[in-house]
C-alpha cells in the first residue's frame, strides 16, 4: 500500500530536530518515511535561505498568485520579535513603493512618446 502525500514542509520541526542530532539527510529522510536525500537536502536549504533573508529585513515573497490573506503575516515570520516582524513590513511596503514608482515613470514616458500631457 501506497504512503499518502504530505508535503516535506509539515515535517520541519523534526527535520530540523533530527539536523541538530547530526543526522544525515538521507538517515532523515529515511525516518520520515519516504523521503530522498536531495528532497531533505533542498528542504534544508531553501529553510536555511528564508531564515537568511527573514534576519536581513527582507520581505521573503511567493511565487505564484498574491494570497487572498494578503495584509497577515506568514507563520515563519510571526514567531519571530517584533522588531523583525516591523522589518519584514517595512521591506514589503519599500518594495510596493518602487513598483509604483517604476510603474508612474512609465507612464509618463508613454505620455512623453505619445506626445501627450
Amino acid at each position: 500500500m501506497s504512503k499518502s502525500y504530505t508535503h516535506i514542509c509539515q515535517h520541519e520541526k523534526e527535520i530540523l530536530e533530527m539536523k541538530k542530532e547530526g543526522l544525515t539527510h538521507k538517515e532523515i529522510g529515511e525516518r520520515l518515511g519516504g523521503y530522498t536525500r536531495i528532497q531533505v537536502k533542498k528542504f534544508v536549504e531553501r529553510y536555511n535561505k528564508k531564515q537568511r533573508e527573514i534576519a536581513k529585513g527582507k520581505s521573503v515573497r511567493r511565487k505564484g498568485r498574491p494570497s487572498k490573506h494578503e495584509g497577515e503575516l506568514p507563520p515563519s515570520v510571526q514567531k519571530l520579535d517584533r522588531l523583525s516582524q516591523m522589518r519584514y513590513v517595512m521591506a514589503s511596503k519599500d518594495r510596493y513603493i518602487k513598483r509604483l514608482e517604476m510603474e508612474l515613470e512609465l507612464m509618463r514616458d508613454f505620455l512623453l512618446l505619445t506626445e501627450r500631457k
